[in-house]
């Protein structure tokens, strides 16, 4: 296996996947406020929040300490995040490939990660919403697919298995346990497998939705090497996912994941760029 992984663009170029007003809306979910009532816990005018949620003005620094506290939300994180500057660390170092697939997907961008396994071949995490725009992005380097793992169902992340499933023939599809979809197989919190070098353990992750997995990659066979974490939409550099089905697990699995793993683990997440689990457990505003 190869030492640094090959990065298909730039990651300078990977913008966040939230901005100020999408955490805030966010966490104020998972509190259960409004505007009205963030503003009384606060002290921070109802009328800047709501320009804020709306993108039309910024906080300043005191501001956001307040709604921070109110919230329970990490105070430097999320005023790293309003002045632009949140920190996101060089994530090289990984003992096996690992090609980033980013495809556009409505207003935003969508990942997929393909991870090299040895002579097994390669491993697929989610599978974007069709096949068609990641045969742009499939690496020709890359060997051919063995095993797809979703993290959840959303159409987003799963549309494209039936397709790449028939493309590479031997491929086996894992999903969430619980999920029905044909021909797929069900893993559970604790279940490891191994695909070639590559050892891959579940984490059981609900909150974004009822059903989703966080998957852990690492060689065993290199003990203090880098490990990769897959998160989904649990976690991203800088925020978490839409609260969907339970606002407390989601935070509660999202400290969770991140605490499970070591610290310079490579967080791959969903949306956005890449990072690593001891700086969201620093930075990341619902880490708090």
């Amino acid at each position: 296996m190869s030492g640094s992984p090959p990065y298909p663009l730039p990651l300078s170029t990977v913008p966040l996947e939230d901005e100020l007003g999408d955490v805030l809306e966010k966490a104020m979910t998972c509190s259960g406020l409004n505007a009205y009532a963030l503003a009384q816990r606060s002290g921070v005018a109802e009328g800047r929040i709501l320009d804020a949620v709306d993108y039309r003005s910024e906080l300043d620094a005191a501001e956001c300490c307040r709604l921070a506290r109110a919230l329970g939300l990490n105070e430097v994180g999320l005023c790293a995040l309003a002045s632009g500057k949140y920190p996101l660390p060089e994530p090289d170092g990984l003992p096996f490939p690992l090609w980033p697939l980013r495809v556009p997907y409505g207003i935003g961008v969508l990942n997929s990660y393909l991870v090299g396994a040895g002579g097994a071949g390669t491993v697929l995490f989610d599978t974007g919403p069709a096949l068609g725009p990641h045969t742009v992005v499939w690496p020709a380097a890359a060997p051919a697919c063995t095993a797809v793992f979703i993290t959840h169902v959303d159409l987003e992340h799963v549309g494209g298995m039936r397709e790449i499933l028939q493309r590479f023939g031997t491929a086996q599809a894992f999903v969430p346990e619980g999920e029905t979809t044909a021909g797929t197989q069900p893993l559970a919190e604790g279940d490891t497998l191994r695909f070639g070098g590559l050892e891959i353990a579940v984490f059981r992750t609900p909150g974004h939705c009822a059903k989703h997995n966080c998957y852990q990659v690492r060689v065993p066979g290199v003990p203090a090497a880098r490990s990769l974490l897959i998160t989904g939409d649990l976690v991203f550099a800088g925020s978490a996912g839409g609260p969907y089905h339970c606002q407390a697990q989601l935070r509660r699995h999202l400290r969770r994941v991140l605490e499970a793993v070591p610290p310079d683990t490579v967080v791959a997440p969903g949306h956005g760029p890449l990072t690593t689990a001891g700086n969201e457990l620093r930075y990341n505003p619902f880490a708090a």
